[in-house]
């Protein structure tokens, strides 16, 4: 498997922003999608947003406006912008990258916790 490495995160006030980063590890070809997921205590693993490699994005409804995300297909990294946090955006944060047709690769994790 793809190491990817994963930044950013963290501990933030309601209201803030954070910013997280992922990139692949190694020489490898350029991906086809970029992803991040999200998984709250007790809840299953779910889409935040994605992007492909001809740049269509897409977003869970519950990040919309809030959230950009945004990723180089060719050096396989992938960024995730989130402003105007909420308590219930506090989960592991994690990265997707796939190549077509069935190869993916999946982050380490990173907790990002929203509280006062």
């Amino acid at each position: 498997q793809v190491p990817l490495v994963e930044s950013g995160g963290g501990l933030v006030q309601p209201g803030g922003s954070l910013r997280l980063s992922c990139a692949a590890s190694g020489t490898i070809s350029s991906s086809d999608v970029l992803a991040w997921y999200r998984q709250a205590p007790g809840k299953q693993r779910e889409l935040v947003a994605s992007i492909t490699s001809d740049g269509i994005r897409n977003y869970a409804d519950f990040v919309k406006d809030r959230f950009t995300i945004s990723g180089d297909s060719v050096k396989n990294t992938v960024d995730l912008q989130m402003n105007s946090l909420k308590p219930e955006d506090t989960a592991v944060y994690y990265c997707y990258i796939f190549w077509a047709p069935s190869y993916a690769s999946w982050g380490q994790g990173t907790q990002d916790t929203v509280s006062s």
